[in-house]
């Protein structure tokens, strides 16, 4: 009789913690990545125009010292690395329609 009941006891505490178990996810989901979209976005549309407000603090002032050849050269390093990133942004759209081109 007693080990009726203990069975009994032990079956109802099995089956409450299998119950449990199962009704609580063992895993998140896996992460869906990051929208890089929106952060290439938000740097262009929040940081860049502040650095390149301070680009502009900075060759004011040293123009107002006088040292024009200092500002002429950042400037001309400035408008250089503007051209490289555009011309970054270029070729990764040339190569996306050079790889649908061939996959397609």
């Amino acid at each position: 009789m007693i080990a009726i009941e203990l069975m009994a006891t032990a079956s109802s505490a099995v089956d409450h913690a299998l119950h449990t178990l199962a009704s609580t996810p063992l895993a998140e989901p896996a992460p869906k990545g990051i929208d890089t979209d929106n952060v290439v976005t938000f740097f262009a549309s929040k940081i860049a125009p502040i650095l390149l407000a301070v680009l502009g603090v900075i060759f004011i002032g040293r123009a107002s010292r006088g040292e024009i050849s200092k500002v002429l050269t950042s400037s001309a390093i400035a408008i250089i690395g503007l051209a490289f990133i555009a011309g970054a942004a270029t070729l990764f759209f040339v190569g996306d329609y050079l790889i649908n081109l061939i996959f397609e």
